[in-house]
């Protein structure tokens, strides 16, 4: 049985509020092994971080800032889910 891990981190808890991904990594388990198969992304989420999530996770705007948008890297994630 194939399966995905995947963990994420934001700009905040609401989507409908405007908050954004900004890192996304996904393991691939096969029979709930890892295959050696990954995918990592940072994404600049076309905000401004709040300090109270750069205080959980550490990622900067300064960091962010020439990283690529979601909709850039949302092919090669697909892709990856296949």
């Amino acid at each position: 049985m194939r399966e995905i891990v995947f963990d994420t981190e934001t700009t905040g808890l609401s989507a409908t509020g405007g908050d954004r991904l900004v890192e996304i990594g996904c393991i691939e388990l096969l029979n709930r092994c890892a295959t050696g198969r990954n995918f990592h992304a940072y994404c600049h989420p076309e905000r401004a971080m709040p300090p109270e999530a750069q205080a959980v996770h550490g990622l900067s705007d300064a960091f962010l800032a020439d990283k690529p948008k979601f909709a850039a890297i949302a092919a090669d994630l697909l892709e990856f889910l296949g």
